[in-house]
């Protein structure tokens, strides 16, 4: 343990100083830190870190899944659902039968059974990937909610999969009534347990007598009850921590004070931070043990790594084909919602640019490395290195091979330039703000008349809205006042969720301004 602790605070320090490099880069730092812990793994006299294969799904999944469910936009999903749910589900199924045929053909001794976990592992896209990698180009709030949505949910279907085709591969059969029954139940016991223990958790948060540090531990601890229970029912565990934080994000102002939701952001990007670095280093410091399981089943390397070239065209092949066949589906049966390109060549070279945003990461690696090593028999597990060592390969040639191509063809071929009638996030900014103003006058002249006309302290505060964070005297905010302070900020929350049931706003534009009056809250609270 003396050991081991070093070597993880240096993991640790390696991550944020390879995070600052792909900053200054402007390349998305998982692909730097696979790299790098590639380089890394070569470093004589390093200890060797195991995670136990029933622990790796546990640790890693819960906090990741739980943190992307409150960061996207739900109300963006709802408007793309139909887009979403067929890449999260249908496009899964697709990728996963792709995989298992083709390598049942090509790779020896691979079965159906063998090939569909194989697809289960690497058929989903990850979202940690591809958020980092887009954030460095300019693509629509739609775009990245699609991908977004997909992700989330699509870790859920593939990992099903995974799981019935491991119960195949163990037993040798595949008992269709009863796999049809198990997944009706993973996939109705999921969502409903995600919804019932957030409900209760937002019923926990509002009872207790909670401070910001206890409702920051609760949320941490959330996800991973959420996960425990719904895995001991046999139920998707990944759909309860996905529906159930989807559940209190939808309610985070009405459980969590200001101070809890400003600090809770500070703690939890700090803490996917480091999970999603831990991760992304792992899959490189991997390579060299996996490579030594190869050379014991007496694969050679080339034959490895073409059978892992051979699965990444698969994937991106399946993309394109299933995001062509989505096109062409928006366009006969949902023609009021399909891309607005600039023009028909446009419009039909777009699904190669989605099919080119199928990077691979996390769920990847969780899923191959939970391989049991050998079977409940005593038996050594089929391809268990093989397919770790593919896997690997898909996760580094997707990561550097689309990774660092994929803002260059955004940049260069202008594809999503006008693709999407969004108003202008600046303009929309603007334009809630001088609402925001004009409501809260309202609201003053309605319910404090009397106290306007003697108090110039609320006269200041209306004729100076946006000079009143540089005023050095708060010797006019007392008790009365700040008490109407609170209320006011309380009725600009109310606005703006009522305008955020608006199709046409940006709710990442909405959060920025709710933000903003935590941030408020907090000043005052200070004063």
């Amino acid at each position: 343990m003396h050991s081991l602790l070093p070597f993880l605070l240096a993991m640790v320090a390696v991550i944020v100083m390879l995070n600052m490099f792909a900053a200054k880069l402007k390349i998305a730092y998982p692909i730097l830190l696979v790299v790098g812990g590639l380089f890394i793994s070569f470093i004589p006299g390093l200890p060797v870190i195991k995670i136990d294969p029933d622990l790796i799904f546990f640790i890693f999944l819960p906090p990741l899944l739980f943190e992307a469910s409150w960061s996207i936009s739900f109300k963006e999903m709802k408007k793309w659902w139909r887009i979403i749910g067929s890449f999260a589900f249908l496009v899964v199924f697709f990728t996963a039968l792709s995989v298992a045929l083709i390598t049942n053909h090509f790779i020896p001794g691979c079965t159906i059974a063998l090939g569909f976990l194989l697809g289960g592992i690497v058929s989903p896209p990850d979202a940690v990937s591809t958020g980092a990698i887009t954030k460095f180009v300019a693509i629509p709030k739609s775009t990245s909610t699609i991908l977004e949505g997909e992700s989330l949910l699509n870790d859920a279907s593939s990992l099903i999969i995974f799981r019935f085709a491991l119960v195949a591969v163990g037993t040798g059969q595949f008992i269709w009534p009863e796999a049809v029954t198990d997944f009706l139940w993973m996939v109705i016991g999921g969502v409903g347990i995600g919804l019932l223990l957030g409900w209760l958790f937002v019923q926990a948060h509002k009872l207790l007598p909670t401070d910001a540090p206890s409702d920051i531990a609760l949320t941490i601890i959330e996800p991973y009850l959420m996960y425990w229970i719904a895995e001991q029912l046999h139920s998707s565990g990944v759909l309860a921590v996905v529906c159930g934080g989807l559940f209190m994000s939808a309610r985070r102002l009405k459980f969590l004070n200001s101070t809890s939701r400003i600090h809770a952001y500070s703690v939890w990007e700090s803490f996917i931070f480091i999970l999603n670095g831990v991760v992304f280093l792992i899959i490189g410091l991997e390579l060299p043990e996996i490579v030594d399981g190869l050379k014991e089943d007496h694969i050679p390397i080339e034959t490895a790594v073409g059978y892992g070239v051979l699965v990444t065209a698969i994937l991106i092949a399946a993309r394109m084909i299933s995001s062509y066949v989505a096109l062409v589906s928006t366009m006969i049966f949902r023609p009021s919602v399909q891309p607005h390109a600039s023009s028909r060549t446009r419009r039909w070279m777009m699904p190669l640019l989605l099919g080119w945003t199928g990077m691979r990461g996390v769920v990847s690696l969780a899923a191959a490395l939970a391989i049991p090593v050998t079977l409940s028999n005593g038996e050594a597990f089929p391809h268990r290195n093989l397919i770790l060592f593919i896997t690997f390969v898909v996760i580094l040639l997707t990561l550097l091979v689309q990774g660092l191509t994929l803002p260059y063809f955004i940049r260069r071929t202008g594809f999503f330039d006008g693709i999407f009638n969004e108003e202008n996030e600046q303009s929309t900014r603007q334009k809630i703000k001088k609402e925001l103003k004009q409501h809260i006058y309202q609201f003053l002249k309605s319910k404090y008349e009397n106290e306007l006309k003697d108090h110039a302290g609320l006269e200041m505060f209306l004729k100076h809205w946006e000079e009143r964070a540089k005023a050095t005297d708060d010797s006019w905010m007392n008790a009365k006042t700040k008490t109407i302070f609170i209320e006011m900020l309380e009725v600009q929350r109310d606005y703006l969720t009522e305008l955020n049931k608006d199709p046409k706003i940006n709710e990442e534009i909405i959060r920025q301004q709710l933000y903003q009056i935590d941030l408020e809250e907090e000043r005052l609270k200070m004063i």
